[in-house]
């Protein structure tokens, strides 16, 4: 399975959680987030030009210094919930990448 499957099986899996009925277990708010985060890298990932890797931990940084700005665990509470996503994506859509440019180092 491609990378870009893996990614739209994730917001496909996604958006069926999201729909369910309102259950304790479903963080709605966090699904809602994963499926515009996923569906953000895989459309950067359609243009050659983009730096996918360098784009999510930019938008990694930004969500980082919100963070140390925000006055309340609430406010706070929504922005790690997206680093948290950020980062699994990050993890996904990167580790092949680093360990290339690792061995091409070598």
């Amino acid at each position: 399975m491609t990378l870009e499957q893996t990614l739209q099986n994730e917001i496909e899996e996604s958006k069926e959680l999201h729909e369910r009925p309102i259950d304790s277990t479903i963080y709605r708010r966090d699904l809602a987030k994963r499926i515009e985060l996923v569906s953000w890298v895989v459309d950067s990932m359609k243009d050659p030009s983009n730096h996918v890797c360098n784009l999510i931990e930019s938008r990694m940084n930004e969500i980082t210094l919100k963070i140390n700005q925000t006055r309340t665990i609430l406010e706070a509470d929504k922005l790690y919930s997206e680093l948290n996503i950020l980062e699994w994506i990050y993890y996904v859509v990167c580790k092949g990448w680093k360990s290339r440019v690792i061995i091409l180092m070598k």
